[in-house]
């Protein structure tokens, strides 16, 4: 099934500039991804699902001109897919590997995307400069959500809101995730809930309700190995 097609059944429809960035960036991947490990799928269809119109669905969720950052980015996803769909939105992405990094900026020149960039750091460290500035944090299959939060949530205004993609057991890490909630000031907005082909996602989005205490995220990669 063609991308377009795919997109129109979730009411999303691309113009045909939207389409061709797609298409570069479906055919950027996997020439890429041998040299940089990005994906396990890359079968046509399934990235157009499970990559790119799993990125894209809760765009409407966006307020417009949005300063978000993605964590933990790999090989762009949600934030390349979302800044295809949506020019308006100004992207910073972050990740641990100089490697994907250098595949993303190659990318960005590849798909002539403004307002977005790629930066080589750990979460922990490029907050140092960037506290509470951004409007939304969104990442996708990177971390235990009370990990993830930590993360996250010091990145956010007050009044930001994470767009945490997960998959069948949010319910159980939400319970895990209770503490790091009341801690870090957040609470639930909602859950949406997708069919994706054969598979199904669940996007949490949460609020930060007050300014997060200055100690987090913890260093020495304690949101990893003692979560909240």
């Amino acid at each position: 099934m063609e991308i377009k097609e795919i997109f129109e059944k979730h009411k999303i429809v691309l113009s045909e500039e939207q389409e061709r960035q797609f298409l570069k960036y479906y055919d950027f991947l996997v020439s890429e991804n041998q040299k940089y490990n990005l994906t396990a799928t890359t079968s046509k269809e399934e990235v157009f699902y499970k990559h790119f119109l799993d990125s894209v669905l809760p765009e409407s969720e966006i307020t417009e001109n949005a300063k978000i950052i993605d964590i933990g980015s790999g090989a762009g996803f949600p934030a390349v897919p979302l800044k295809i769909v949506r020019s308006d939105l100004k992207f910073t992405l972050v990740d641990s590997l100089n490697k994907r990094v250098n595949f993303l900026n190659e990318l960005f020149i590849l798909l002539n995307l403004g307002d977005i960039k790629a930066v080589h750091a750990r979460a922990e460290d490029f907050i140092k400069e960037n506290r509470e500035s951004y409007d939304f944090a969104v990442a996708r299959a990177v971390a235990p959500l009370n990990t993830l939060l930590e993360y996250m949530v010091p990145y956010l205004k007050v009044g930001g809101r994470c767009l945490i993609y997960k998959s069948q057991k949010l319910e159980e890490e939400i319970v895990e995730a209770k503490k790091a909630m009341e801690i870090l000031s957040v609470k639930i907005v909602k859950v949406l809930e997708y069919e994706l082909g054969d598979a199904s996602r669940k996007i949490l989005i949460v609020e930060k309700t007050e300014k997060t205490n200055e100690k987090y995220p913890r260093g020495k990669n304690l949101p990893k190995l003692k979560p909240l």
